[in-house]
């Protein structure tokens, strides 16, 4: 889906600038294979501008040279485009419901695989060791965290974050119905804090991109936590279907309690489990 360009009436700037986008947004495709065509429009408009500024080129148009024949330009375009916005525990009611209504049906299992799409820089999928950890699930848990941004990956396998945000991950674990110190799961030095290797053998970091690639196992909880909201509804839906397939049956989707309900209303894939937190259930009679 093409951004709209003003009409005659408005500015020749406007209208210009969404030509330069459409035609950005076509040559990372047609070049690299992704595809941010059906991502929110003011969103990536927001992003590919910040794009030309950090670069500082005066024109949108200057980064399509930039984008066809320079491979190294490709890794920071991503990063742009795909912002991270993540912390340990966020919406710590989220991580509690999971803990008392979810964990507690994946108990059967004798192995248990999760997908964390969209893991952004690591928090929350740290934040998800850990549950499970206090729950007795993390040794027979295989967790899968993708992304699209290379450089946020790397930073998620290394599991270092900065020492000033302790405090309030510290908090948002407790509200999260912690069972122990939240010091127990990281060691510190003056300035950074890294997430303890015995919850980092259990993750799996790995390049997936939602809008193109497909199921890649069969999990029993898939993640995917205020992503969506960057999307069109079309890519919802078949970003939807993308879950619903990788689902068990019975499997449980857990998505941002910021996304809409529209998409998921429509598909009819899958059941609500808890509305306030955005947990629902794999619709069997759909499979």
């Amino acid at each position: 889906m093409e951004i709209k360009c003003p009409t005659s009436n408005l500015q020749d700037k406007l209208r210009i600038e969404c030509i330069e986008i459409n035609l950005f947004l076509e040559a990372l495709y047609q070049r690299h294979g992704y595809d941010f065509h059906h991502y929110a429009k003011a969103s990536i408009k927001r992003r590919i501008q910040a794009l030309a500024k950090a670069y500082e080129y005066t024109n949108i148009a200057d980064l399509i040279p930039r984008i066809l024949h320079d491979e190294t330009f490709l890794t920071a375009t991503i990063a742009r485009l795909s912002v991270p916005v993540t912390e340990m525990f966020r919406d710590p009611s989220v991580f509690k419901a999971l803990r008392e209504l979810v964990l507690p049906h994946l108990c059967s299992y004798h192995r248990l695989q999760i997908w964390q799409a969209g893991c952004s820089t690591g928090e929350e999928v740290y934040s998800l060791a850990i549950l499970l950890e206090e729950e007795g699930l993390l040794k027979r848990t295989q967790i899968y965290a993708t992304d699209i941004n290379d450089i946020a990956l790397h930073q998620a396998e290394d599991g270092i974050f900065p020492i000033a945000q302790l405090k309030r991950y510290e908090r948002n674990y407790m509200a999260a119905g912690g069972k122990r110190k939240f010091s127990d799961y990281y060691i510190t030095n003056e300035k950074f804090f890294r997430i303890n290797q015995d919850l980092r053998k259990h993750i799996v970091f790995a390049h997936h991109n939602l809008v193109s690639d497909g199921v890649f196992c069969e999990v029993q909880l898939v993640l995917c936590r205020n992503v969506l909201i960057y999307f069109d509804t079309n890519l919802q839906r078949r970003v939807l279907n993308l879950f619903h397939t990788s689902l068990a049956r019975q499997g449980y989707l857990c998505l941002g309690t910021h996304e809409s309900l529209r998409a998921i209303e429509t598909a009819n894939l899958f059941k609500i489990v808890d509305f306030k937190n955005m947990i629902f259930r794999n619709n069997c009679e759909t499979i």
